[in-house]
């Protein structure tokens, strides 16, 4: 590695913090801390939901997809713009008008704060989980690109270091650093990926242009017949990409935060449908990387050049073939989308204990001696050792591990989407029903995930959301119909 890669790298890493900080303003409050004072501009809060929902894994693994199934993630955000809009309309209007600070108080104004509490640590739970892969296994490739570099590290090690710079300024800075930190960062990766996909083209040959112009790349679907084991068929894409937004943007904390910090609903409502949009530039972005490298490589399978996954192909790109400078530029890029996305979890589970399980945090409080706020940084302080113990632990992926990670966050999705229609959409709903249906569709869907191969392979990701949501509705119905035939 040059010292020209390495001065890009160390003067990012030291920095960022500390303007994350300054620009986070002074925090006074609880509200403030995870609420920024619900007075964000709209585009931060859209730039800031792109930074979220992408990590290193993100930017890993869709140059290697798209290396053999060219633009499919670009559809996959068709449907993720679809249920954005949805949400915009159906949903942002009822958090608004209710004063919610976190999106799981709505069900506990509706049906209890058992329910409430209940979908929470459920969140909490799939969180500490998902993020754990993201952790981890973003720390795999950013070690092997050091190592190979000639500047070894342990991957547990560049984890700690990434972790200690994110805790600074998350923990004293709010959710104000962690959206604008979040601006900065997406900047950086968008930047580092636009060179990439320059350097490529400006020296692709005009054959291989051809080749990639004439090849079936730029096609958004798979044509496939296995329907529900494919996730890039259209209607896996659309709609089940669709159903999937509608949960991760309008259920979960983690992003559902974000847009409840905008000024009002207009602005909220500019930030996520902005944010669906700019998620599909840059996956289309990662993709144009993916298949230039396909046409430079002459259009050999990844195994021939010694490729064990498709995860291996960007890595190997950036150590080998790109110039002093550029090279540092986008492993800093690797590690901000890691910051980015654990930042922002760690946040909006700060968020989701203090709000959703106030009356014991406020006893703890009291019972060691800390201030509101005081309280709420220790608590960011131990989700993050969380993280760091369920990343050693439980990081395991296999395959795409972009896929992996958005497998498991959709195993409580469709429950949590089923929850809220039932809070929304169904006057006679009740908790002695909803509450038991939450439960059997998250094991079940769990269940469904780890075991059941057809096919000798997975369900897609795309369908687990909406298999969630048909399964809380029969229990949901199922239930009620058996309470009535009690009576």
């Amino acid at each position: 590695m040059s010292a020209i890669d390495i001065a890009i790298i160390c003067i990012y890493c030291l920095t960022l913090p500390f303007i994350a900080f300054a620009l986070s303003g002074r925090q006074d409050s609880v509200s403030t801390y995870v609420g920024g004072g619900h007075n964000l501009p709209w585009w931060v809060i859209c730039l800031s939901l792109v930074a979220t929902e992408t990590s290193t894994l993100t930017i890993i693994s869709i140059p290697g997809i798209a290396y053999g199934s060219g633009m499919v993630f670009v559809g996959l955000a068709v449907g993720y713009v679809i249920g954005r809009a949805l949400v915009a309309w159906l949903f942002l209007p009822r958090y608004f008008s209710g004063q919610v600070s976190s999106v799981y108080q709505y069900l506990g104004h509706r049906f209890g704060p058992v329910m409430e509490r209940s979908v929470s640590a459920t969140f909490l739970v799939m969180r500490v989980l998902a993020e754990g892969i993201r952790l981890f296994a973003g720390m795999l490739p950013v070690a092997a690109i050091l190592a190979s570099m000639h500047f070894p590290l342990p991957q547990w090690v560049i984890m700690l270091a990434i972790v200690g710079l994110t805790l600074f300024y998350t923990m004293f800075g709010g959710l104000r650093a962690v959206v604008w930190s979040d601006a900065i960062q997406l900047a950086v990766y968008v930047a580092g990926t636009a060179a990439c996909m320059g350097l490529l083209y400006h020296h692709a040959t005009d054959m291989q242009i051809h080749a990639l112009r004439h090849s079936n790349r730029f096609h958004l679907f798979h044509k496939s017949s296995h329907f529900f084991l494919d996730p890039y068929t259209p209607c896996a894409a659309m709609i089940g990409g669709a159903i999937m937004a509608m949960a991760s943007h309008g259920t979960d904390q983690l992003m559902v935060q974000r847009v409840l910090a905008a000024r009002n609903l207009t602005d909220a409502r500019k930030a996520l449908i902005g944010s669906g949009f700019m998620v599909g530039c840059l996956f289309a972005m990662l993709s144009l990387v993916g298949m230039l490298l396909w046409a430079r490589n002459d259009e050999k399978p990844l195994a021939a050049m010694g490729l064990q996954t498709s995860d291996a192909l960007f890595p190997a790109f950036i150590v080998h073939d790109l110039p002093q400078g550029l090279a540092g530029l986008l492993i800093a890029g690797l590690l901000s989308a890691t910051m980015g996305s654990l930042s922002a979890t760690l946040n909006s589970m700060t968020s989701a204990t203090l709000l959703d399980f106030v009356t014991p945090c406020r006893a703890l409080a009291r019972q060691i001696g800390l201030s509101a706020l005081a309280f709420a940084r220790l608590v960011t302080l131990l989700w993050a050792v969380v993280l760091v113990l369920a990343a050693l632990a439980f990081a395991h992926g296999h395959g795409p591990a972009v896929v992996f990670g958005l497998s498991v966050a959709s195993c409580s999705y469709g429950a949590m989407l089923g929850a809220f229609v039932f809070a929304m959409f169904s006057r006679h709903a009740r908790t002695r029903e909803v509450l038991p249906a939450f439960v059997m569709t998250v094991v079940t869907v769990c269940g469904i995930m780890m075991f059941w191969r057809p096919y000798g392979a997975p369900i897609a990701f795309t369908w687990l959301v909406p298999l969630g949501v048909i399964v809380m509705f029969i229990c949901g119905l199922g239930l009620r119909a058996i309470g009535k035939l009690r009576q």
